[in-house]
C-alpha cells in the first residue's frame, strides 16, 4: 500500500498538506484530517472548538478543502490520505470520489472518543454500531477508492477482532489501530482481517516499531510525534532494517 512503510496518522485541525509535505521523507502515506463532512459532525467540531478550544479543520465545503489539500501533496513524495467524520453516505461518497480519482486512501474515521462527536453519531460511537460502519465502509468503496478505517481498542463492548472481520468483508483495504495499551491486539486483529493493518499508539523508536510488526502489522504510524524529524527519522530506520531483516 505504501513504502517506507511509516504512516502519518490525523491529528484534527494540524495534518493538512503542509504537515503531511515537512514529514515526506521519512513516511510513505500521511493521513490528512480529521475532517467533518456533514451538518452532524461539523455541528460537533464547533462545539468542540467553543467549548474546549480544540484545533478542527471547519471550512466553507469540506470536500473541496479534501480535494485542495490532497492536491497540494501530489508532487510530495508520500501517498496522501484523509480521515473523515460523518453520520450521512452522501458526503462520504463524494469524498471517496475525490480520493479515488487521486489515488489517495480515504479513511472513515471510527476512532474520535470527544463526546460531541460521539452524541453525533460518528468516531468511537461506531465501533458499537458495526452495521452502520460498515455501511460506510461499503460506500467509499463502492465509489473506487481504498478504504481504510480508523479504529480503537480498549472500548468496552466492542469486540474488534470481530469487528475488523466485518469490516474486511464490507470492503476495507486498511484497518488503523490505535492499539491503546494492549498492543497484542494488533495480533488478535490481523487473525481475522486479511487486509493492510496499520498499528498505531506509542510509536517512537526500535522497539516498539519491532513489537508491532512482531504481532503481524504490516506498517506502523506516528502520531503526535510526526512534527518530530527525530523520532520519524528512529522509526522509519526501525522499520526498514525489520523488512530488511
Amino acid at each position: 500500500m505504501f513504502e517506507p512503510r511509516v504512516a502519518l496518522a490525523s491529528l484534527s485541525g494540524a495534518a493538512d498538506a503542509a504537515w503531511a509535505r515537512a514529514a515526506s521523507e521519512y513516511a510513505g502515506l500521511a493521513f490528512l484530517g480529521g475532517l467533518a463532512l456533514d451538518d452532524a459532525t461539523r455541528t460537533a467540531a464547533r462545539e468542540m472548538v467553543a467549548d474546549r478550544d480544540r484545533t478542527e479543520f471547519l471550512p466553507d465545503d469540506p470536500i473541496d478543502f479534501l480535494a485542495s489539500e490532497l492536491d497540494r501533496v501530489a508532487d510530495a513524495p508520500v501517498r496522501g490520505g484523509f480521515n473523515v467524520r460523518t453520520t450521512t453516505l452522501t458526503p462520504l461518497r463524494a469524498a471517496a470520489r475525490e480520493c479515488a480519482a487521486r489515488d489517495a486512501v480515504l479513511e472513515v474515521n471510527a476512532h474520535c472518543r470527544q463526546s460531541e462527536m460521539c452524541a453525533a453519531g460518528a468516531g468511537e460511537s461506531l465501533l458499537r454500531n458495526a452495521a452502520r460502519l460498515a455501511e460506510q465502509v461499503a460506500a467509499a468503496s463502492d465509489e473506487g477508492a481504498t478504504v481504510s478505517v480508523k479504529v480503537r481498542a480498549e472500548v468496552e463492548g466492542v469486540d474488534l477482532p470481530a469487528l475488523a472481520a466485518r469490516l474486511d468483508a464490507a470492503g476495507a483495504d486498511c484497518l488503523h489501530v490505535d492499539a491503546m495499551d494492549s498492543e497484542s491486539v494488533i495480533r488478535d486483529v490481523r487473525a481475522s482481517f486479511d487486509g493492510f493493518l496499520v498499528a498505531n499508539n506509542g510509536v517512537r523508536d526500535r522497539e516498539t516499531v519491532r513489537e508491532y510488526l512482531d504481532y503481524g502489522a504490516d506498517a506502523v504510524s506516528v502520531g503526535r510525534p510526526s512534527d518530530d524529524p527525530r523520532v520519524l527519522a528512529r522509526v522509519n530506520d526501525a522499520v526498514r532494517e525489520w523488512f530488511d531483516a
